[in-house]
């Protein structure tokens, strides 16, 4: 195939499409350059590494492989790299020779938060087809354990531009008729933008049911998620979903994960959670930002949510360009590949405790870190009570229950 060598980057916010830049490839280095019409406007995409400016910008070849992290967090990783190597695979394409601006292309115009690039290379799907989520699990096993499957391109129309290493889908849901279909850039009316998850070959058989759980004790430890739900299969079995907080009805907002906005390699992360403090008050301009990641750094420790690396940390921008912190997600019982916490507290990772979290606090002068920190914990300790009523099954139940009901 003939490689991108020029794509125009487009921000599609309150359903305009706003062109902002293009990036261009010599082979060697990949450069970015804004638009003097997108500059006018004083939309800051990416405040912290690609400022608006009129220069030619090249970004260091680490993290991203020449690319600056407000694009490099359009490419699917895990489970969606996985589909779109399989499908560029079963094409013929040698995916050794796909460049990055390739794979920016494939993306196009589906991919998460408000980017489109263009040209768009589109994959041929076999038109419509009925989500079933039972089969849709066991496809998407068998694509993990490498066996051959039959409806890899469902797969890759529902999930291949999505992030993270469990398998996903993005799908329209009714929550009134409880009706699931494919996923488009607009839905039909009454329809959401939702995202629903399944198990991996290493994840307990009740994972969705433990996700589910999580979900209500953050809450109720005063942590904003999304609207999450349990689908259920045919067989009955748990499935994990959750509303997309990067569209409101049919329109978009601009997403950037804490990795692409601080140029942090997720996975080789030497972040802290003050690093995540300091990043959301620049973009908040609201001491309260110091509040929310504490807090959310407190829940991460009793609740034993070790996979805390930088990209399961967003941050949204609206069409006026105001920020926020992305709802909360990925909150579940994990641990990193190494078994400490992927983000550090007060430079601790391998075994954090109440003392660092208030470290963390007094540092940043966070007048209530004392009571925030045990709210929180005060939650976590009725795990059981969140797994019973999840139907988390009596093993999972104990198990976790034997980390969150410890203090420390």
């Amino acid at each position: 195939m003939e490689h991108i060598k020029k794509i125009i980057v487009s921000i599609l916010l309150n359903e305009e499409e706003i062109e902002l830049g293009e990036l261009v490839s010599d082979a060697k280095n990949i450069y970015f350059k804004y638009y003097a019409g997108f500059i006018k406007r004083g939309l800051e995409i990416s405040p912290l590494k690609l400022k608006l400016n009129n220069a030619v910008n090249k970004a260091e070849p680490i993290p991203f492989d020449g690319l600056y992290g407000v694009f490099a967090d359009s490419l699917p990783d895990g489970w969606g790299k996985l589909l779109l190597d399989r499908a560029l695979t079963a094409r013929g394409i040698a995916i050794d020779n796909i460049t990055v601006l390739d794979r920016l292309a494939y993306v196009g115009c589906n991919g998460m938060g408000a980017l489109i690039y263009r040209p768009e290379i589109e994959e041929k799907t076999h038109g419509a087809f009925k989500i079933e989520l039972d089969k849709i699990a066991k496809a998407a096993n068998q694509l993990i354990t490498g066996a051959a499957t039959n409806v890899l391109d469902e797969l890759f129309k529902l999930g291949g531009s999505s992030g993270g290493a469990r398998p996903k889908i993005l799908v329209g849901y009714n929550p009134i008729t409880q009706h699931l279909i494919g996923n488009e850039q607009t839905l039909p009316k009454n329809y959401e933008h939702w995202l629903i998850k399944f198990p991996s070959s290493s994840d307990r058989p009740d994972i969705a049911n433990i996700e589910f759980a999580y979900y209500k004790m953050a809450l109720d430890a005063g942590i904003e998620m999304s609207r999450c739900k349990l689908f259920k299969g045919q067989s009955g079995r748990a499935y994990f979903g959750t509303k997309r907080f990067d569209r409101v009805g049919n329109k978009r907002l601009h997403l950037h994960s804490a990795a692409g906005i601080m140029h942090d390699n997720f996975r080789l992360s030497n972040i802290d959670y003050g690093d995540l403090m300091d990043c959301a008050f620049i973009l908040e301009k609201d001491v309260r930002a110091y509040e929310k990641i504490l807090r959310l750094a407190a829940f991460n420790v009793f609740a034993h949510n070790r996979d805390d690396h930088s990209k399961n940390f967003s941050f949204l921008m609206d069409a006026n360009g105001i920020w926020k912190a992305a709802p909360a997600y990925d909150l579940t019982f994990s641990n990193s590949a190494h078994g400490m916490h992927s983000t550090t507290v007060a430079r601790e990772s391998k075994d954090p405790t109440k003392k660092h979290l208030m470290e963390l606090g007094a540092y940043y002068k966070v007048k209530n870190a004392g009571d925030i920190i045990d709210e929180v914990q005060a939650v976590i300790f009725n795990w059981k009570k969140y797994a019973d009523r999840c139907e988390v099954g009596e093993e999972s139940k104990n198990k976790i229950g034997k980390v969150t009901g410890k203090k420390i």
